[in-house]
């Protein structure tokens, strides 16, 4: 073999496979479907030594792209050789700053992308909104953010993701938790959700356990609580029970809040202060705590600590209920107005109370002036000493005084004679409060004869229950049961509810949750047959789209749809006989045929009176008018007669009674077909004891009368 003609590190042979591999290279580069005679036209019927292909061309291969490529040969190339440099196998690497670089030899990789599905995102939300609420405990927000997500029908997953993050928590957010669970509930979140919701926490509580040591106490405590807030059930812990394995946690869950917390004495109040009571300070705690401070500022003359007190109370868009109490203190106590003065001065200039909140303040207690006059005769000229010295010392705005003298001039008759209707109907209002006596506001209110303003009996009743505890709202309920027919129509009671809601912003500066209580209001009103769900709508129309009274009306809605509605929403207030509707139902058919079958008259308006639920006692007269029918003993009118000579039941419910009859006839006719000569016997057998108003009709609605 010759020795090969070295030039550098080079031999001749390695030199000569360098300058084909450039020249397939080229020629590849042009044209990747060329034949291999074109490539290499010296190798391709050459052998080498002893009629074998050439080791050139017998580790050669076509790339994906067409491209001739050597291949990695056995060894790899040895020392001193060029193998290893143009071997192409899968463990090399392409250089893509190689001017021969292609990315069609690139190996194809197949990357993962995550696909975000709409429950993945809801999530994510929830998560943020819930951790948000922690931070600010704001309700309102928290729910405005979850409808904002659209995604109602993963609800059940914030309420187990709620829960699941209380539990890690302080007693604090658990309170928090449970507070928010009752506000969302039937408004936000339906019944089935929160149930669902319960059902995934006590299918988990297994792997809750392992971080949080006392599990299975903690969630049958939000149990209990979920119980006794009315958002679950009783029935759903003997319902879910049936479905978990006795051996598993979620089962000692159930056991634990049965056993250790429903079934206590006096079990709803430990349940509801077991975290430390409600994160919602009240109206009425507030109003007390603000009373309590300027008592205590009055006696020891501390201004710096009285405005520390009201710092702490957290409240700076209540800031106005200091301002007005404030200023009928100093009215009540002549000695203290300097005191009082002063320290509103003082935490005007510290902007503590704002320019805003302060002539809120104000106003507030000029509208109030009327009745406050009844109690101190000489406010309004006080009133009109303290406004101008506050604007000279520069801490109220002097625009008041402009809003003040436009508010009286031009008072004509007309609103002379509605300020003495106020006047005098929040005193009979008062005495109604205080006497729990209808009969004589009934007497009352015909005495002033002036049904034109009958709708503003209405707006102040309300508001001046909503101010009060729940005695006065339950007695307010009752008491438009009762009016209504007797005094007032519909449209009357329409008209107040509207006066009410357009004005529903003013009353949420006085009353912290106006908006759910006058909503309970309404509803409680379609529930008493007070109005139809369609007077609703009609409210609604006459409304400005997007205010706060529309969206009380949309609440007042999802109360009376929610189920078991009519229950709920008759002990509403905690008051009247606590009887539920189906409850009640069962008393009077009860009491009814225990009667019919030779009971007692007087043992029988005893039973009804015991009921304690003078609203609900058309269907007395109903389910006896029925009674009558079905058995063919009219014996029972004689006890309708001495319910009414005693004044037990109203002409107002015995004619809500006999209109309930009236309207189901199509269907009594099924099973009684002489249910309509019998009911007309009836009509008369009323009209001649004067049980019915004049307006009753006795004609029976058509089916598409019916519908509308």
């Amino acid at each position: 073999m010759a020795s090969p003609k070295k030039e550098g590190f080079l031999t001749d042979e390695q030199r000569e496979v360098l300058k084909i591999a450039a020249q397939n290279a080229d020629v590849l580069s042009s044209s990747p479907r060329s034949p291999t005679t074109l490539l290499l036209p010296e190798h391709h019927n050459k052998g080498g030594p002893g009629g074998k292909a050439s080791p050139c061309m017998r580790h050669m291969r076509r790339s994906h792209s067409g491209k001739l490529v050597r291949v990695k040969k056995d060894g790899a190339g040895g020392k001193g050789t060029w193998g290893k440099l143009l071997d192409t196998d899968s463990n090399s690497c392409l250089d893509r700053n190689d001017p021969n670089y292609d990315s069609g030899e690139e190996p194809y990789e197949l990357v993962g992308a995550t696909v975000s599905t709409p429950f993945d995102d809801y999530k994510r939300s929830v998560l943020t909104i819930i951790e948000e609420y922690f931070t600010t405990g704001d309700v309102e927000l928290a729910a405005s953010d979850l409808k904002d997500l659209g995604s109602d029908e993963y609800h059940h997953y914030f309420v187990k993701k709620l829960v699941s993050m209380a539990m890690d928590w302080h007693d604090k957010e658990k309170e928090m938790a449970s507070v928010l669970l009752s506000s969302l509930y039937v408004d936000v979140i339906s019944s089935a959700q929160i149930s669902q919701g319960f059902v995934m926490l006590l299918e988990s509580v297994d792997d809750l356990a392992l971080d949080i040591v006392d599990a299975v106490d903690v969630l049958a405590l939000f149990i209990a609580r979920a119980v006794v807030d009315d958002i679950l059930p009783p029935a759903f812990l003997t319902r879910v029970k049936r479905t978990l394995a006795e051996s598993s946690k979620g089962f000692q869950v159930i056991q634990t809040a049965e056993k250790s917390y429903l079934s206590a004495p006096h079990h709803a109040e430990l349940v509801e202060r077991r975290w430390g009571g409600s994160t919602h300070i009240t109206v009425e705690e507030v109003k007390k705590k603000i009373a309590d401070l300027l008592r205590e500022y009055i006696q020891s003359g501390d201004t710096a600590e009285a405005c520390r007190c009201i710092r702490e109370l957290g409240v700076s868009f209540f800031h106005h209920e200091v301002v007005k109490r404030a200023l009928i203190l100093a009215m009540e106590i002549p000695t203290s107005e300097p005191l009082i003065l002063k320290l509103l001065k003082e935490a005007a200039e510290e902007c503590l109370i704002s320019s805003s909140q302060m002539t809120k303040g104000f106003l507030r207690l000029a509208e109030s002036l009327d009745d406050l006059s009844l109690d101190i005769p000489s406010a309004n000229a006080l009133f009109q000493l303290l406004a101008p010295r506050a604007i000279s010392e520069g801490w109220l705005d002097p625009s008041f005084l402009k809003w003040a003298s436009a508010d009286g001039e031009g008072e004509d008759e007309e609103n002379k004679k509605l300020r003495r209707y106020k006047e005098e109907v929040v005193t009979i209002i008062h005495e109604y409060f205080l006497s729990d006596d209808i009969p004589e506001l009934v007497r009352s209110l015909e005495d002033l004869a002036i049904p034109e303003f009958n709708s503003v009996f209405i707006k102040k009743l309300i508001t001046l229950a909503m101010d009060r505890k729940n005695r006065e709202k339950e007695m307010a309920s009752v008491l438009l049961s009762t009016l209504s027919m007797e005094i007032f129509s519909r449209d009357d009671i329409v008209n107040g509810f509207i006066m009410l809601l357009e004005s529903a912003e003013d009353t949420a500066l006085d009353i912290l949750d106006a908006s759910n209580e006058l909503a309970l209001f309404l509803a409680r009103a379609v529930i008493d047959d007070v109005l139809v769900p369609l007077n609703l709508e009609e409210i609604s129309s006459k409304l400005p789209p997007n205010c706060s009274g529309s969206e009380t009306v949309h609440m007042a809605r999802s109360f009376v749809s929610a189920r078991h509605a009519g229950e709920r929403l008759l002990r509403c207030w905690g008051g009247g006989s606590g009887w539920a509707v189906e409850d009640a139902k069962d008393k009077i058919a009860k009491l009814l045929e225990e009667y019919e079958t030779g009971g007692d008259v007087r043992e029988a308006c005893q039973c009804i009176r015991d009921l304690g639920m003078p609203f609900f006692n058309h269907e007395v007269v109903k389910k006896a008018l029925v009674m009558a029918m079905e058995k063919k003993n009219d014996r029972i009118l004689d006890l309708l007669q001495e319910c009414f000579s005693e004044g037990l039941i109203t002409i107002n419910q015995m004619t809500k009674g006999f209109s309930r009859v009236r309207d189901g006839l199509d269907d009594l006719a099924l099973d009684i077909p002489n249910a309509e000569e019998k009911f007309r016997s009836y009509i008369e057998h009323g009209r001649k004891h004067s049980w019915l108003l004049p307006s009753f009709s006795a004609a029976v609605p058509s089916p598409d009368a019916t519908a509308t």
